[in-house]
């Protein structure tokens, strides 16, 4: 089913993200987890294509998806990127993934590297999205944005502009980069709007269950830290199993938070972790259907 269809007889939607394997891990790493996470309340799971976005990794997500879709009978979304693409190798994705009965992409330029730069084909994440739109139209096309502002942008109002150009190319779905501090995404929300935008977009959530987990993903993208998950990384860093518990609630009253002032859907950042999405989703998935009962 279109993302598009789904979002228009659900109010609140619940969806996960996954990725493949990397080169040195098993591959039913993936399947176990996959194997975990059925019977959870989602609407779609999101498929990445891991590091380096390789052909190999464009296979692989492909594969994934078509398996979410045929054995476990929810929705997939498709991660592409186009940094260091040419039209015909997105052409040859796009094709792979139809005929595997993949209907939603999230439509990335991806990260830049020295190895990896935009081509002309592709510079950025709309010259993607037009290529899309001519060569398979029937395809629902999500897009991501930055509740704290692309990295790469001088400013959050210079991001929602370039937002606005993704969603009148024929984005009709966004997910959110992760974020910790619910206040940037409300304020994200409001100037959005303002600027046009009424796509449904989902927060991006990312429970934090390990101290190296924060430090690797605030370099990453930059996501601010609040005073109280500070607090308990620094209270439960040297007991493991208080972390987890400690990064699980905070994600949770994030969610819940979040459910109350009207969201329209939770994407959960997974990391592979099954025990983590099933608390969660324990967690909440009453709320949601209760929110979903009433239209």
């Amino acid at each position: 089913m279109k993302l598009s269809t789904l979002s228009s007889v659900k109010k609140v939607l619940f969806s996960l993200e996954v990725f493949p394997p990397k080169k040195d891990t098993s591959v039913n790493v993936i399947y176990n987890t996959l194997l975990g996470l059925r019977g959870l309340p989602v609407d779609f799971i999101s498929v990445t294509y891991g590091a380096g976005g390789s052909q190999v990794q464009k296979n692989k997500t492909c594969e994934i998806a078509s398996l979410i879709r045929s054995n476990y009978h929810i929705e997939p979304v498709s991660h592409l990127t186009c940094v260091g693409s040419q039209k015909e190798d997105i052409a040859a994705s796009l094709d792979a993934l139809q005929e595997n009965g993949v209907e939603n992409i999230l439509a990335l330029r991806g990260d830049l590297s020295p190895d990896r730069q935009p081509t002309e084909d592709f510079r950025h994440a709309v010259d993607l999205i037009h290529f899309i739109k001519e060569y398979a139209p029937q395809m629902d096309i999500l897009g991501a944005c930055y509740p704290e502002g692309h990295p790469e942008s001088d400013s959050l109002e210079e991001d929602l502009l370039h937002l606005k150009e993704k969603v009148d190319c024929g984005v009709s779905h966004l997910i959110t980069q992760l974020f910790f501090d619910n206040a940037y995404f409300y304020s994200f929300l409001e100037k959005a709007r303002q600027k046009g935008i009424h796509v449904p977009i989902e927060a991006g959530i990312m429970p934090i269950v390990n101290k190296s987990q924060i430090e690797r993903i605030v370099s990453m993208c930059g996501a601010s830290v609040p005073h109280k998950m500070a607090t308990y990384i620094s209270r439960y860093s040297d007991n493991p199993a208080a972390l987890r518990d400690a990064g699980i609630f905070y994600a949770t009253e994030q969610i819940m938070d979040l459910l109350e002032n009207g969201v329209d859907g939770i994407h959960l950042y997974t990391m592979n972790n099954v025990e983590v999405s099933q608390r969660i989703s324990s967690s909440i998935e009453s709320i949601i259907a209760a929110k979903n009962a009433v239209r």
